[in-house]
């Protein structure tokens, strides 16, 4: 039943876990996987039982069906990992750091080469986890243009130009109050949908981009360096090394 249920909801259900309306969790089901504890994909029957294994330790109905109460109590755990939002969650909008605290990406990091900025120990804690994917993972070593960085530490007066300028600060594509300010955040380039950029947030690219292998990898091996992720934007990593 439960299977079933699964492979009916995963491209259909409607959904609105970050203030969006979507139609089916399967952007979402390799963190659901992750979550769980599952080792298989969405549409078995061994995804199921480890998703009732886990809403069973939740206080959940232990179904083994991805249902709304499942990937919200899921959602409460992804945010609850990552620092910058427990700050927001006490109305807090954390300072920019000071200049000295930031250093410059090297040209072939970044996407394009941009003189990119982040916090220091953020910067080495990303090249400690970029050096071993690619030592580790011959998809990663072959295709140098992924994992690089496209978007870093962003000023507060630059994210404030950017509202004004994009009228579009509700908090699930641009923040007012942005986790970039932190210089903890950064934005990694995976594989896109056909003809659509590393940044787009439209439901095919964020899909192409949860299916990617890279996106998967940094799922399973990003903890071990101290890198979270904001579910909605599987690009989107916040390192958890210093407080925002």
């Amino acid at each position: 039943m439960a299977l079933a249920r699964n492979e009916a909801s995963l491209y259909s259900a409607p959904e609105n876990l970050f203030g969006r309306p979507e139609v089916g969790w399967a952007v979402y089901a390799p963190k659901v996987a992750q979550t769980a504890g599952a080792t298989r994909s969405a549409d078995t029957a061994a995804f199921a039982r480890a998703a009732a294994r886990w809403q069973g330790a939740h206080g959940l109905p232990a179904t083994g069906e991805v249902d709304a109460a499942t990937l919200t109590a899921m959602k409460g755990e992804w945010q609850s990992a990552r620092p910058f939002v427990a700050l927001r969650a006490r109305g807090v909008c954390p300072d920019a750091p000071p200049a000295v605290a930031l250093a410059t990406l090297r040209p072939e990091e970044s996407d394009g080469g941009r003189p990119l900025l982040l916090r220091r120990g953020a910067l080495e804690a990303y090249r400690r986890m970029v050096r071993f994917g690619r030592r580790t993972e011959p998809a990663l070593k072959t295709r140098p243009d992924l994992l690089r960085v496209f978007s870093a530490y962003r000023s507060p007066a630059r994210d404030a130009e950017r509202c004004a300028e994009e009228h579009n600060c509700q908090g699930v594509v641009r923040a007012a109050c942005s986790a970039h300010r932190t210089g903890l955040a950064l934005d990694l380039v995976l594989e896109t949908a056909p003809g659509l950029a590393v940044d787009s947030s439209v439901d095919a690219n964020r899909l192409a981009m949860a299916r990617s292998f890279a996106y998967r990898w940094l799922l399973a091996d990003a903890g071990r360096f101290g890198f979270v992720n904001y579910g909605f934007e599987p690009w989107h990593w916040e390192w958890t090394g210093e407080r925002p």
